[in-house]
């Protein structure tokens, strides 16, 4: 046998470490081992911080504090494939935190991620994907990710035969899509088969992102004809169509509701029947959110004309009627919103008006604002142009609701329910009714608004009613003219213009243009009418009806009455005033003290006929009625009737009879508005003339016997080269201090100059019906202008000629006529 030999073991290399193996319960020692050269150590580091970093964003952030991230970029470009497939892993984990998000994006982590897009490890593709996803919800990432030419490889992933990829890859897509530069060039790029395809996938999330993709996308009209030639209508349709599908019915909605807008789309859907089972669809459908997504794409579609008339012909009026039944108020509010854009169409505006007009005015009472909103809206559309649906608004109990509205907490309720309002005044009857409810009170609000919109419709709706005697009393007493004057200074256009209507419908009577002017509106107005770029036809109008409701005003303001111009009571001439300064009223110049200035003429023929009465009137009071009379405020009153107890019953009654008219008499000085004294004289001037005057045959006759009148009443007629010895000054003064006021009636007048006859006759004449103006000139003179038809030339008959102007003297000839343009006319108005 032979001898068994012993082998030797050889010791390893005195220069070669042993294996080691290192267990570490620290995450700041495995953050460590990421600087190690060893790709083993490595790739066991990433995957420890995977799971660490796996296990909820408290450990994310502890990473982040170890510099973890700063490591594990380095080594996602990692020359072995194991350390670069588990650093991306991490990346896509930790990528869901906003500060590690912040990071990656200093550091330009998408361009490395892009570049590992390529054909490369599966797991590699999932995991950078999703990082990129996390990342592209911010918009600097989305702007990185599309200037790197990130959507090519992206779309290309979406035929990924993993799903993890396809779903992260669409999300990212959906993500980057919602900025305009990826929108365009997903088309160029054919992004819409694919997503098509994903469509048909067996998970319902990745169905889901590729409808939400294409709803975005199918917001460009391009994207909608490559859908459509790429048969996604018919897609659309069978998930519709596929009860199984119902969780992806909204998004469904909302991409066909896209593709509506195109009338060639319109007319594809509705040739292949698709159309009349989409509308047939919502009719039976009781999600909320799919009625909502198809009343939206109901409004789009009706933007078109055409498509309105497609719709109208499939009866879509029906299955928007039946939505505002739906109990759900975002359902209620597409479907008004839907409503509104049909209106469009008049065949659809009648069609709503005989049956959806009732159930918008119930939503006006409805709790939601924003429902509120969309039915007033769809209301002020129905309205619009048509007095039907107006009628059927206020036989459907719409006006309370409505005026109710104007205090809506939304601007668009309330300017819109303002339209509604100014629609149904066109209509007299509706008009007077909507008055009953007190709206001219309830507009004064909106016409304080900060909403230039509402501004604008409240002057509007000011506009309508303001033609109404009472109306304009209320919005006076409500306060409301204020705002509305403060309206005429806004800078839009629109308010602006409103203002100056309702200005103009407003100063239709004397109290309200007096108010008018006393609140600045006239100077605002004369501002307005200055500047070429503010100036409008309703500033001028305006202007011209305040001061022709206000005739003291513009006399003193313009110097000029014309005939229309009719002077009744209450009228005062102050004299010239400079522009911009207020004129006051007749009451608060009764109240100033006399002074050297200039009289004021005042125009009073009307007897105070109430405190006549009152005079009159006996009283009758019964010992019953006394005690409830005497009001309990009145002290020495109530004195008195103090003292009376126990006095005989018949001098009790006295007593209280005689407190009673002290009553009385107080009340009547605290509450009787302040009136100016009647003129006697003048009201005999008036008897006399027209039983002079009256019954003369011509208007010639009538303004020479009645220019002859005025200056026999004025001092008679005076010689040229006297006229200074006409001492009508001195006779004025002394009527002032006579009367210790600057305010005299024109009666009491007896040596009156140029203005005061011009004025009594211009007073007398408009009385009688004579047509005549009134013209204010220098140094004291004013005259008055007739047109009067001249006989026609000798020997010729049936020749009708036009009028002439003449200039009637009252002073020098009283009852001469000087033609317009004569050389007397001119002497008798400047020398």
């Amino acid at each position: 046998m032979g001898k068994k030999v012993k082998k030797e073991v050889e010791p390893p290399p005195k220069d070669v470490f042993e294996p080691l193996l290192i267990e570490s319960k620290a995450a700041a020692t495995v953050v460590l081992m990421l600087d190690s050269p060893e790709e083993e150590v490595l790739a066991k580091a990433c995957d420890a911080i995977y799971k660490f970093a796996s296990k909820g964003d408290e450990n994310k952030v502890a990473l982040l504090g170890l510099g973890a991230v700063e490591r594990l970029y380095k080594l996602i470009s990692h020359e072995d494939p194991i350390v670069r497939r588990n650093a991306i892993m991490v990346f896509g984990i930790m990528a869901s935190n906003h500060d590690v998000k912040k990071l990656l994006r200093e550091l330009d982590v998408t361009s490395s991620l892009l570049s590992h897009l390529v054909p490369e490890d599966v797991i590699i593709h999932e995991f950078a994907t999703l990082c990129l996803a996390h990342m592209a919800v911010e918009y600097t990432t989305k702007v990185q990710i599309f200037e790197q030419g990130g959507l090519e490889p992206l779309i290309s992933l979406l035929g990924s035969p993993d799903p993890d990829v396809t779903k992260n890859s669409v999300e990212c897509i959906y993500l980057l899509v919602q900025e305009f530069q990826s929108r365009a060039a997903v088309c160029e790029l054919n992004v819409i088969p694919p997503l098509l395809d994903l469509l048909k996938s067996e998970y319902p999330v990745i169905q889901l992102l590729a409808l939400k993709t294409l709803e975005v996308i199918s917001k460009d009209r391009e994207m909608r004809i490559i859908l459509g030639e790429n048969e996604g209508l018919d897609c659309l349709l069978k998930i519709l169509e596929t009860n199984e599908f119902n969780d992806l019915h909204v998004e469904a909605l909302a991409v066909l509701g896209n593709c509506l807008e195109d009338v060639h789309t319109m007319q594809l859907i509705r040739q292949t029947g698709g159309l009349k089972k989409l509308l047939s669809f919502v009719g039976v459908s009781t999600v909320p959110d799919i009625q909502k997504n198809a009343a939206k794409a109901i409004a789009k579609a009706a933007s078109d004309s055409e498509n309105r008339k497609i719709l109208n012909e499939e009866g879509v009026e029906n299955c928007l009627i039946n939505l505002l039944e739906i109990d759900d108020d975002g359902v209620k509010v597409a479907a008004s919103q839907a409503i509104s854009a049909m209106c469009e169409n008049l065949a659809s505006k009648r069609a709503f008006g005989l049956q959806g007009i009732p159930q918008l005015v119930q939503l006006l009472s409805s709790d939601d604002e924003e429902v509120k909103e969309a039915a007033v809206i769809a209301l002020a559309n129905l309205t619009t142009a048509s007095p039907s649906n107006a009628s059927a608004v206020a036989e459907a109990e719409g006006i309370e609701p409505l005026v109710k509205s104007l205090n809506a907490e939304r601007h668009g309720a309330v300017a819109n329910a303002a339209t509604v309002l100014t629609n149904m005044a066109m209509q007299e009857p509706l008009r007077l009714s909507i008055q009953s409810h007190g709206v001219m009170s309830v507009l004064t609000e909106p016409l304080r608004s900060s909403s230039s919109q509402v501004q604008s419709r409240a002057a509007l709706t000011v506009a309508a009613f303001g033609c109404d005697a009472n109306a304009r009393s209320e919005l006076r007493n409500a306060g409301g003219l204020g705002p509305l004057v403060e309206l005429l200074h806004s800078k839009d256009k629109e308010v602006r213009r409103n203002a100056c209507w309702a200005v103009m419908v407003c100063a239709s009577d004397e109290l309200t243009a007096v108010e008018l002017c006393r609140l600045g509106a006239l100077d605002i107005l004369e501002e307005i009418n200055l500047s070429t770029g503010r100036r409008n036809n309703f500033s001028e109008a305006a202007l011209e009806r305040l001061l022709d409701n206000n005739l003291s005003q513009k006399y003193s303001q313009m110097g000029y009455l014309s005939s229309s111009n009719v002077i009744t009571d209450g009228f005062y001439d102050y004299g010239k005033i400079k522009p911009g300064v207020k004129l006051l009223s007749l009451e608060e110049l009764s109240m100033q003290e006399l002074t050297d200035r200039r009289a004021i003429i005042f125009i009073n023929a009307k007897p105070q006929e109430d405190v006549l009465a009152m005079e009159e009137k006996p009283q009758h009071i019964s010992s019953e009625q006394t005690t409830l009379s005497v009001p309990t405020s009145r002290k020495s009153s109530r004195e008195k009737v103090r003292k009376g107890k126990g006095k005989k019953e018949e001098e009790k009654i006295k007593e209280v009879v005689e407190i009673m008219s002290e009553v009385q008499d107080e009340i009547n000085l605290e509450d009787v508005q302040w009136q100016p004294p009647p003129d006697f004289m003048l009201m005999n001037y008036i008897n006399d003339a027209s039983k002079i005057i009256l019954p003369l045959t011509t208007t010639r006759e009538q303004v020479v016997a009645l220019a002859q009148f005025v200056a026999d009443k004025m001092g008679g007629a005076i010689e040229r080269d006297k006229l200074h010895d006409f001492s009508w000054e001195l006779h004025i003064s002394e009527i002032e201090f006579e009367l210790k006021s600057n305010i005299v009636p024109i009666g009491k007048v007896k040596k009156g100059t140029f203005y005061h006859r011009a004025l009594l006759f211009k007073v007398i004449a408009d009385r009688l019906g004579i047509g005549c103006s009134l013209v204010r000139g220098e140094y004291n003179r004013a005259w008055n202008e007739v047109k009067l038809v001249d006989d026609s030339p000798q020997g010729v008959t049936g020749l009708l000629l036009p009028p002439q102007e003449y200039i009637v003297d009252l002073m020098f000839v009283p009852g001469f006529l000087m033609k317009q343009e004569s050389v007397e006319a001119d002497q008798y108005k400047h020398i």
